[in-house]
């Protein structure tokens, strides 16, 4: 028989309003029912109001760790990639969300990380030891992350450059890269948007599982990383 070894929680010891702009945050009974209601909701006004349609979701792992990349043009991004997972799957699942958008005041904390399970990534601070952190949390829980590699929403539309901080968070480990490609995102909330537009049609493309266990862990190895899922989103993105 394995010896029991009580771990107590990651965010013991601080104070509310820290926990919830912490990278250590922990989900709770009352935020596990939170989320669940909050996914529920946002799923049936999304199918409703926006045709929300969903291909490929036989890629998706049945357990952690993972993590799903995907372009990013819209705030709906993360919501939309969160209601393609299973609703077995979605309370160890959190969206990497820009801490300066998404955790600037106490409301915002309280609405990211108590209906989304966002956690922060602040991007003054978004260098190799931020990824560290990502990476240890990714293995050691297991659990999943939603990532947006371009790094920001798209101004136009169009696809940037997927950067390697996906690399660093994954290179030599077991967990997959999922790719993912979201159309319409951005007609139905662009960036320049208050709210988001009704009746925009969107759809999410999931694509075969990427793995990189024997990619080394250093510039290189994130730089083709990169590369590798940024060329699979964009295949995902053609075959529409």
């Amino acid at each position: 028989m394995d010896d029991w070894r009580y771990k107590p929680a990651r965010d013991l010891g601080l104070p509310l309003g820290q926990r919830l702009r912490s990278i250590k945050r922990e989900t709770g009974m009352v935020g596990r029912l939170t989320h669940r209601a909050w996914w529920a909701a946002m799923s049936a006004y999304l199918r409703c109001t926006q045709k929300l349609t969903i291909h490929g979701q036989e890629h998706l792992p049945a357990s952690p760790p993972f993590i799903l990349a995907a372009n990013h043009s819209s705030h709906l991004d993360a919501v939309v990639l969160a209601i393609a997972i299973p609703p077995a799957l979605r309370w160890c699942v959190f969206p990497i969300a820009a801490g300066d958008t998404f955790f600037e005041t106490p409301a915002h904390s309280v609405f990211a990380a108590g209906a989304m399970n966002a956690l922060p990534m602040w991007r003054k601070n978004c260098g190799r030891h931020a990824m560290e952190e990502l990476r240890s949390r990714l293995l050691d829980e297991p659990c999943g992350f939603i990532l947006f590699p371009e790094g920001t929403r798209s101004r136009s539309g169009e696809m940037a450059a997927f950067r390697p901080g996906l690399g660093m968070i994954v290179a030599g480990t077991v967990a997959p890269v999922i790719p993912v490609c979201l159309h319409g995102t951005f007609d139905a909330w662009p960036p320049q948007a208050r709210r988001p537009r009704r009746g925009q049609r969107i759809e999410v493309r999931i694509g075969p599982a990427l793995e990189f266990a024997g990619v080394a862990n250093d510039r290189e190895g994130w730089q083709r990383i990169a590369g590798e899922v940024e060329s699979a989103v964009r295949a995902l993105k053609a075959h529409r």
